[in-house]
């Protein structure tokens, strides 16, 4: 009676170790890779959460569409969520999602400013991108922004 499941439990021992080393050996990002996108800011909404006009603890929250590096294509979109920090600062607290069609997403959180580009960290993804890590620098541009996710594996 004991045999049966000593057979069962190698058996799990072995599907599991199998499956562990196919996902190791199969990781989405598997060398440093740069992916610029263009995001056409056309649907950012600010609401206001306090006193009338720009104070800390309104939300910006977004979806806007994803554009491949030459700008001639759209290829996704993003959404996401900020809190304004510190209106003197210029500074607000975000998060988003970018979304390439047939590829997966890519999670980022970090702080934005008004007045300056930045680099913020990506804390995640989906599909191809499951394994991400590294950095994304946000740069400002007429009418939305440059993403350049700078992928690690």
């Amino acid at each position: 009676m004991r045999r049966p499941i000593f057979v069962m439990a190698l058996v799990v021992v072995v599907v599991g170790t199998a499956l562990t080393i196919s996902f190791a050996r199969n990781r989405a990002v598997t060398q440093p890779t740069t992916l610029k996108v263009i995001e056409h800011a056309v649907n950012d909404r600010v609401i206001d959460t306090g006193k009338p006009g720009d104070t800390p603890g309104d939300l910006l929250v977004f979806t806007n569409p994803i554009y491949n590096a030459t700008n001639s294509t759209k290829i996704g979109h993003d959404q996401g969520d900020c809190i304004r920090i510190s209106p003197k600062a210029g500074t607000w607290e975000c998060r988003w999602l970018t979304f390439i069609a047939g590829r997966g997403a890519i999670m980022v959180e970090g702080a934005f400013f008004d007045g300056r580009d930045n680099t913020i960290a990506i804390t995640g993804g989906t599909m191809e991108f499951r394994n991400a890590r590294g950095s994304m620098k946000l740069v400002a541009r007429p009418g939305g922004y440059y993403f350049i996710f700078q992928l690690l594996p």
